[in-house]
């Protein structure tokens, strides 16, 4: 994600904070030196916040950490003002499976609430709650509330949040997972309509949470229908077999012939071995900035590179690519390059089976 500042690995997974994040600190800051006018109140506002977030951390490893255990590698978890996002490579097949990393987080908060209680029994300092506010109370107690609140919140079935995966989840037990999907979209954005109207008139924290909701269902509903249109589908059909490839000992200048002769923006990179690189167009830029056009290709080529199987389905295909930061896949059959998958070729793709069924319905 953009704009974010690396915090550090923990359980092998980066840990990063949005630089938005800075705003939410910079407002409890000043709204707590408003109300005590002293810098220790600031710095105990700022305090909890931390210990709040790193409550918020903790409840996206508990997806994270149980999405391992299914084999699903988290990229990384990010801090955001409205909360934490964990970015798996992709959600289990399985239904249950889901379900299970879905509760995970919010069991997350409700194991620390439990421990944070019992805390409070043991040293005997816990009052009412109703005695506690936002900015005043026990420390200990106050977390406490603020991750039953999180576990609670995060449990509505406001789906892509916790709760409407649940939703999700215990629907494709008994429906396909395109369809379960969509109805928990629907849901969610049903939630998200509810969050800004009451946002507008109380709380304008909630329209941000409403959008954020809003655009998130929309998201995973296509995402879900595209993941069903490709499934049972080779790569074969899809791929590009019309390609132009460079050697390592070629000049930059032979890329820059084949762009401007045709469509295709990266280009294999071959020698009698096979592919060993490809050549990006972003690469191909940097190199006429920096070095012109007799650049080898060689010194711009990336050696580490994403490939697909002619005959493994086109929907894992397509989601390595999405998720591997590149534009181009070249695709093999055995140790020889067979074609190239892009996702402009996948769109074309769709939109013509698409079409095809379309004539097949009248």
């Amino acid at each position: 994600m953009k704009w974010s500042l690396n915090l550090g690995k923990i359980a092998g997974i980066d840990v990063k904070i949005h630089i938005t994040f800075l705003l939410i600190i910079g407002w409890v800051a000043m709204a707590h030196w408003q109300r005590g006018q002293t810098l220790a109140a600031a710095a105990a506002g700022v305090v909890f916040i931390l210990a709040l977030f790193a409550c918020v951390v903790a409840h996206e490893f508990g997806h994270a950490l149980t999405a391992r255990k299914y084999g699903i590698k988290t990229r990384d978890i990010t801090l955001l003002p409205i909360g934490g996002v964990a970015r798996l490579e992709r959600m289990p097949d399985n239904p249950r499976e889901e379900l299970w990393v879905a509760l995970a987080g919010p069991a997350v908060n409700l194991v620390l609430a439990a421990g944070l209680f019992l805390w409070l029994i043991a040293t005997a300092t816990l009052v009412p709650f109703g005695q506690l506010t936002v900015a005043s109370g026990a420390f200990a107690e106050r977390l406490l509330v603020a991750n039953i609140f999180l576990a609670v919140f995060n449990m509505l079935p406001a789906f892509p949040m916790d709760g409407g995966r649940v939703v999700r989840a215990l629907l494709a037990m008994r429906m396909n997972y395109a369809r379960a999907t969509q109805v928990a979209a629907n849901i969610g954005q049903g939630m998200a309509f509810v969050f800004g109207f009451i946002g507008l008139f109380y709380n304008p924290f909630l329209v941000f949470i409403a959008l954020f909701v809003w655009i998130g269902a929309s998201q995973e509903a296509s995402m879900a229908q595209l993941k069903a249109s490709l499934g049972g589908i080779p790569v074969s059909h899809a791929m590009i077999t019309n390609f132009q490839t460079v050697a390592p000992t070629d000049r930059i200048s032979r890329a820059v012939e084949l762009i401007l002769a045709g469509s295709q923006r990266d280009f294999p990179v071959t020698d009698d071995t096979g592919i060993i690189g490809i050549l990006e167009r972003d690469r191909i830029l940097a190199a006429l900035a920096q070095g012109g056009l007799d650049t080898l290709v060689a010194e711009e080529m990336a050696r580490d590179f994403q490939s697909a199987d002619a005959q493994e389905m086109l929907d894992a295909a397509f989601l390595r690519l999405q998720t591997c930061g590149c534009h181009t896949m070249p695709v093999l059959r055995g140790k020889r390059l067979a074609g190239l998958l892009t996702a402009e070729n996948v769109g074309e793709f769709i939109m013509i089976q698409s079409a095809l069924q379309g004539r097949g319905s009248r």
